[in-house]
């Protein structure tokens, strides 16, 4: 292999790997927000994504809806079901004093339930991408070669993620977000309801898991086992910080890279392996994770 042979390869997978890493950070961006808020991790999150996939395709291919309006009311039903999750099951949950454990448990009912609607109603028979809206042309930046597509996915995504930083930093929900996850006691002694924020973090997760499945189902298939896309999400709340909303996109961005590098320097079998091989170091070099703040110890 010759040095432009490796520079080529570099850009690539850089590029490449950008593009891949803004969705994984936005799955990594929602299940972050839940747990900030919360204190459970939802291992129900790939599987909201998948089900986000399958009402586009549902809406699209089945009730032949406008691209438009499959965007919009994909966006809207898996909005309404995350915070429906919350009011009907994590609420109560939550209000029968269930510790930790059974809320997570309760995620991975969730999860299980999406799944097996899924399989059983047989929409997952048949793996299906999405049209895309935007053409497959190819742009060359620098040496590497993208797609209109690929540019597009980034670009959306980028733009997603600044919204949703400009919400928790400038509107008055955002705030009442980040109080509640900074001290849910502090928060309601001063006026903020819980059970409403909450409900609205999951109704977010939701908008977010389809966000990121419209974006990226013009690539891949659908199928019910999409959801382990999950993996890698968790895979990037723990490298960039799971109680860091930034360090979530920055461990999606550096997951996406990495992975392409293993499989353009290394092996495409390895690829699946490059996700844990980073949690693992980062577990042993910054276990709080590359923008996770001081490790704290409770007294149990």
């Amino acid at each position: 292999m010759t040095l432009s042979d490796i520079w080529l390869f570099l850009q690539q997978g850089i590029l490449s790997g950008l593009v891949t890493g803004s969705v994984y950070a936005l799955l990594a961006l929602a299940i972050v927000a839940i747990f900030k808020t919360t204190d459970v991790p939802n291992f129900a999150q790939g599987e909201m994504f998948m089900i986000a996939g399958y009402i586009a395709l549902s809406l699209l291919l089945l009730g032949h809806f406008p691209y438009a309006a499959v965007i919009v009311l994909t966006l809207v039903a898996t909005a309404l079901g995350g915070a429906l999750f919350q009011r009907v099951v994590m609420e109560r949950v939550s209000g029968s004093r269930g510790v930790g454990v059974q809320m997570v448990i309760a995620t991975l009912g969730l999860a299980y339930l999406l799944k097996g609607l899924v399989r059983q109603t047989g929409l997952g028979d048949t793996p299906r991408s999405l049209p895309s809206m935007i053409s497959n042309e190819p742009v060359l930046i620098g040496d590497a070669a993208l797609t209109r597509l690929d540019v597009g996915i980034f670009i959306v995504a980028m733009v997603v993620m600044v919204l949703i930083y400009l919400m928790f930093t400038h509107t008055r929900i955002g705030k009442a977000m980040r109080a509640v996850g900074m001290n849910p006691r502090a928060a309601q002694i001063v006026g903020i309801r819980l059970s409403r924020i909450r409900m609205l973090v999951w109704a977010m997760s939701g908008l977010i898991s389809a966000v990121a499945a419209l974006l990226i189902t013009p690539k891949v298939l659908v199928t019910p086992d999409i959801a382990h896309i999950a993996i890698l999400a968790y895979a990037a709340a723990i490298v960039g910080g799971f109680t860091s909303l930034p360090g979530a996109v920055l461990g999606g961005l550096i997951i996406g890279v990495v992975e392409n590098m293993v499989g353009l320097f290394i092996s495409t079998n390895a690829i699946v392996v490059a996700p844990f091989v980073a949690i693992l170091v980062t577990l042993i070099v910054r276990p709080q994770g590359l923008l996770g703040g001081q490790l704290q110890v409770k007294k149990v």
